[in-house]
């Protein structure tokens, strides 16, 4: 499958394994993402969050309570804490309360066991991985299979670690320069949910890869939302402005949830396409929407099978609909399913 140039719509999409192939794996390992990539992912993708000790590490979030074991180890149970994070109590263990050398002493866990109950037949199997470890494993892959996997990384809630003395983006520009990947054709893209996270690791740090602002489907930034800007809005950022606005600042993307792209209707349909890609596109960004599952319980109602709700139903259809929508890639749980769609679609369309 061919790569399209970094940033840049109209080329074959891309198929990104969200946090690897955490349909089939627990999420964020290194088992989870080799499987991605074998399964024909373009890219991995490693949320990034930071140990007390100031080392990047793979979670989707810094609240690990639901990822590992850490739960079953009493040695541990006194740093269950609450913190405030992007302005929400969470109460659990934090990535950014435990050592490299002590998260080394936990074991991922399935985060959705009554979802995929598959996965948990590797529950305690597999060790939190680094970032190094997760773009060593990427330049094997790349050999192995002979073509280029590419990694897509997220800072996590960059505003509060930067609070707390533990920003993600030094180490993270430093990593992608010690790899030879910090440049504007490198098979990287950059993500974060904060524009002004975006705008410095560019300006400030110098980083020269893509870059793609993600989307919720409602609220605000939260960098927004301390700066006291009720304005800039998700729904604002999807307007033709605040699109035009992210390419000025240098954004080569946009990651939008699935249904600011294709709108999910009341009853769990599919609704009327918004115009948010050719909108996007016509303001010279890429637009890579999320999340693809396969459960019923996460696809649009058209799409389902049965009335179990953790049971596959028709995923390929559902990417298809959003590939016809213009999109330049998207983010999957099932990067078998989603690279077959991708390969369906290009043969037929």
């Amino acid at each position: 499958m061919a790569l399209p140039a970094p940033g840049r719509p109209g080329r074959t999409p891309l198929v990104i394994g969200l946090r690897g192939a955490c349909g089939y794996r627990p999420e964020h390992t290194l088992a989870s993402y080799e499987l991605a990539a074998r399964m024909g992912a373009d890219f991995i993708e490693p949320d990034l969050v930071p140990t007390r000790d100031g080392v990047l590490v793979a979670r989707h979030e810094n609240d690990i309570t639901a990822t590992t074991d850490v739960a079953e180890r009493p040695e541990l149970a006194d740093r269950r804490t609450t913190r405030l994070i992007d302005g929400r109590e969470v109460t659990g263990w934090f990535t950014e309360d435990l050592t490299l050398a002590e998260l080394r002493t936990l074991r991922a866990v399935e985060r959705l066991p009554q979802v995929r109950p598959g996965s948990t037949a590797y529950d305690g199997q597999f060790a939190v991985p680094t970032f190094e470890e997760v773009l060593e494993l990427r330049e094997r892959l790349s050999s192995e299979l002979g073509r280029e996997v590419g990694v897509y990384p997220e800072t996590k809630h960059p505003s509060y670690f930067a609070g707390l003395g533990l920003s993600t983006d030094e180490p993270l520009v430093a990593a992608l320069e010690a790899h030879g990947l910090n440049r504007p054709d490198a098979p990287v893209f950059v993500q974060s949910f904060e524009t002004t996270n975006l705008v410095d690791l560019v300006g400030r740090l110098g980083l020269r890869t893509p870059t793609i602002f993600l989307m919720e489907a409602a609220g605000s930034p939260f960098d927004a939302v301390a700066a006291g800007d009720g304005e800039r809005t998700y729904a604002w950022f999807g307007t033709g402005a605040g699109l035009r606005d992210l390419a000025a600042a240098g954004i080569s993307g946009i990651g939008p949830d699935l249904s600011l792209v294709i709108a999910r209707r009341a009853d769990g349909s599919m609704g009327a396409d918004t115009g948010l890609v050719p909108r996007a596109h016509e303001a010279g960004l890429a637009v890579h929407p999320w999340t693809f599952r396969a459960e019923n319980t996460f696809l649009y109602a058209d799409f389902r099978s049965g009335d179990d709700p953790a049971a596959h139903g028709d995923l390929a259809g559902q990417v298809a609909a959003f590939l016809e929508a213009g999109v330049d890639g998207f983010f999957t749980d099932h990067p078998d399913v989603g690279a077959a769609a991708v390969e369906a679609w290009s043969t037929t369309g």
